[in-house]
């Protein structure tokens, strides 16, 4: 009892969503094990997550609707939930990228974090030494739902071709990733080029950069050091990013030719061969 007395629904989402579920469960007079049984996991996981111990997946959140009749209350929630896992200063980014129309970012070390796999995107995350990691991963995964809106936003992302030999997880996990890339070949709303190794010197070498254009607000430019992220909207600085991607795009190789290196790479340095067939175009 004297977990529910000190549960604050006020406190953060991952709060309100425990007490919220404990709630819709008491109302409908169910046990936590009882509803553990409904949804097919243990009474012990629906205390956790009541007790915000645990954080729930949307998968859990969805069979939590169904059982309960909620309206899709909880599949809600969850989006919530699961931003709030993102690093406090790395949220307002995530926010924005969110609400914007066309994203254009240029990654010089790792893949983009609308395009990693679930395994690289694990292997990234750990080098923090995060508390808790399968949060993490989860809010990064939650973020990438924007690419399945109706109308998602317009990306266009420039990698490094050191990105693509750079091998994150080893072997295995490099290969799924890159096939990945792949599958985002003639995509209608993501656009991956590469900027070759020959192309040298280029117009951002000081580092990775992501330029947010919105329908209604000024573009905005996000950097990050190695603890932090920095946005601003200041017009001058947004114009001087804008330019440095143009160029940097013109020295990248095409759509086409990007997809050729990032196959060649993935066959000749992780022994495998992207099939064709895999693809899809959306």
């Amino acid at each position: 009892m004297a977990n529910i007395q000190s549960l604050d629904p006020s406190a953060s989402p991952l709060d309100y969503y425990g007490w919220e579920l404990r709630r819709q469960r008491e109302a409908h007079g169910l046990k936590q094990g009882q509803l553990g049984d409904i949804i097919f996991c243990t009474g012990s996981l629906i205390g956790q997550i009541e007790t915000t111990k645990k954080v729930p997946t949307r998968d859990f959140s969805e069979r939590v609707d169904a059982a309960l009749g909620t309206d899709g209350l909880f599949s809600r929630l969850i989006g919530l939930v699961l931003r709030s896992q993102l690093p406090s200063w790395f949220q307002p980014f995530a926010d924005m990228e969110a609400k914007a129309a066309y994203l254009s970012s240029y990654q010089a070390q790792v893949v983009y974090g609308l395009l990693q796999t679930e395994e690289y995107a694990r292997t990234v995350l750990a080098t923090g030494l995060p508390d808790d990691l399968d949060r993490l991963v989860a809010a990064r995964m939650e973020r990438q739902r924007i690419l399945e809106r109706e109308r998602p936003p317009l990306c266009w992302v420039v990698l490094d071709e050191a990105v693509l030999h750079r091998p994150i997880g080893g072997p295995d996990v490099m290969r799924r990733q890159l096939a990945h890339l792949l599958r985002f070949t003639g995509h209608r709303w993501m656009h991956v080029q590469v900027l070759p190794n020959a192309a040298g010197q280029h117009s951002s070498l000081d580092g990775a950069y992501t330029v947010m254009r919105f329908d209604d607000d000024p573009d905005i430019l996000y950097t990050e050091d190695l603890i932090s992220g920095h946005m601003t909207a200041n017009p001058d600085t947004i114009r001087e990013a804008s330019l440095r991607y143009a160029r940097l795009q013109a020295a990248a190789l095409s759509l086409d030719d990007s997809a050729v290196l990032i196959a060649r790479v993935m066959e000749e340095r992780y022994g495998d061969q992207f099939r064709p067939e895999e693809r899809t175009v959306a």
